[in-house]
């Protein structure tokens, strides 16, 4: 069974630093959270770099991806 990862991002709408769980078992994920500030929703993309570290990428709904 794989554990979360917790990672830093910042909302790209209110700019908070939050807190958010990712499933590193599938690195080619993309979904929406809500902020845990602002309740916006959160554009996730997450990825796997060239070293094997997730990356997570944020982007708010009016931003193209």
């Amino acid at each position: 069974m794989n554990q979360l990862t917790e990672k830093a991002i910042g909302c790209p709408y209110c700019g908070e630093m939050i807190k958010v769980l990712i499933d590193p078992s599938d690195s080619q994920q993309q979904y929406i959270e809500d902020c845990q500030v602002c309740c916006k929703p959160i554009n996730f993309l997450i990825s796997e770099s060239t070293n094997g570290e997730l990356d997570v990428q944020v982007y708010s709904d009016d931003e193209v991806f």
